[in-house]
């Protein structure tokens, strides 16, 4: 036997595998099996994932318990209510000298506002001074904040003095000269049979003799402000105080979220945002409507905080967030499903669900008959970011915030 029969006999004689299949079928089957593999571990690592998260789901007690509300479908953003970047032009003043300037008030040229560290501020030129404090520190934490104190509302009253509404200390007579404190309502003070527990607003009478004040809930305090948005339970309520007899009396109840609150001019009613309904009432205080209500502004394009009186006879009022038209309203959306805020608040803190909460300045001027006759706007809050306060003063507005480390200039005059 020569080689190359050698070879060719070798080659006859090879191994070879019988199968049924043709070659490009067990590759297929091949891919398919890995497939396979791929899913069963893909899917079994899923479960892994998951299945703390549904024993989170399934065990946990969601902390808030939702009501279901309508809210009517959103005005079109056109006309009075047309996008713009007016607010883009307004200054920044004391920018990361003081944060949460809420609320502002003047005498003279001078500048009030009360701040996130429990501060009330005197604002002189480019300088800030603190008027007192309300509560003790520290500050500047969740925790602290009850004791820290949380300032809000602030007015100036007929003989000079500022009253002030803390969130959780109560109502003030502050002297903005030396500073004394005197406390005129107890924060947590029980009135007709509930406590107050987030004191917002407030407004004085031209002789002082009444204040009123808004407690925006009776189970939720500022701190936890997102967990009252989405219960929306009607809780809150507008109060009377006698500064004469210190007797404190309820105006209204059944508020969802009573914030801002202006007096008109007769003093027979105020105006009070009502956050959650995106709208604002009119409550009767004195005269031959006193204890009835009524709607001065329905369906807002944004959820209304403070009110403020303008120069031109109308009410400025700021809003941090809204519901665009076009657009999508989350608020909206989860206002006629409970169930999914319940989901919501078992798996984020309220710090995480915030940086969801899209950013939109808006402060538009209404008059009486719910007209609107002008609206500033920053889109995205990239200048004037949560807003929650305009107060006009000498051609100006100053916008307070809740939230940002500075106050807001926007010159009314090139507008």
């Amino acid at each position: 036997m020569n080689e190359s029969a050698g070879l060719r006999f070798r080659r006859l004689h090879r191994p070879q595998v019988i199968t049924d299949e043709l070659p490009e079928n067990r590759h297929k089957g091949g891919g398919t099996y890995s497939g396979k593999v791929f899913q069963v571990t893909l899917l079994s690592l899923g479960g892994f994932l998951l299945l703390p998260l549904l024993v989170i789901v399934l065990i946990l007690e969601s902390p808030v318990q939702p009501e279901v509300f309508s809210l009517k479908e959103p005005p079109p953003m056109k006309g009075c209510w047309e996008p713009n970047l007016s607010l883009r032009g307004a200054q920044r003043l004391y920018e990361d000298q003081l944060v949460g300037p809420e609320s502002i008030a003047n005498i003279g040229d001078v500048l009030f506002t009360g701040t996130a560290d429990g501060k009330i501020l005197k604002l002189i030129g480019r300088r800030i001074h603190t008027v007192t404090m309300l509560g003790k520190p520290p500050c500047g934490s969740r925790e602290e904040e009850p004791t820290c104190g949380r300032p809000l509302g602030i007015r100036v009253g007929p003989n000079g003095t500022l009253f002030v509404a803390d969130a959780y200390l109560g109502l003030f007579e502050v002297n903005p000269t030396t500073g004394e404190a005197t406390r005129l309502v107890s924060g947590g003070q029980v009135v007709a049979g509930r406590k107050l527990s987030f004191i917002n607003d407030v407004a004085v009478t031209q002789d002082g003799k009444k204040v009123y004040f808004t407690d925006s809930s009776s189970r939720w305090q500022r701190r936890d402000y997102l967990h009252l948005i989405m219960e929306a339970t009607a809780d809150g309520r507008v109060l009377e105080l006698d500064t004469e007899t210190r007797e404190v009396s309820v105006v209204m109840d059944h508020l969802r979220f009573p914030n801002g609150i202006q007096l008109l001019p007769d003093e027979e009613s105020v105006l009070v945002a009502e956050t959650t309904m995106a709208r604002i009432r009119r409550v009767h205080v004195a005269g031959l409507n006193k204890g009835g209500m009524d709607t001065f502004m329905d369906n807002l394009p944004g959820f209304p905080d403070n009110i403020r009186p303008s120069s031109t006879g109308g009410y400025w009022v700021s809003m941090s967030a809204v519901r665009p038209n076009p657009g999508f309203s989350m608020l909206d959306f989860l206002s006629q499903r409970p169930w999914i805020k319940k989901l919501i608040f078992k798996l984020f803190s309220q710090e995480v669900l915030m940086k969801f909460v899209p950013r939109y300045s808006l402060v538009a001027e209404l008059h009486d008959g719910g007209v609107c006759t002008r609206s500033f706007h920053d889109p995205n809050g990239l200048v004037v970011a949560y807003v929650s306060e305009a107060h006009e003063h000498d051609g100006s507005l100053y916008l307070g915030s809740f939230r940002s480390p500075y106050v807001a200039k926007l010159d009314l005059q090139h507008l």
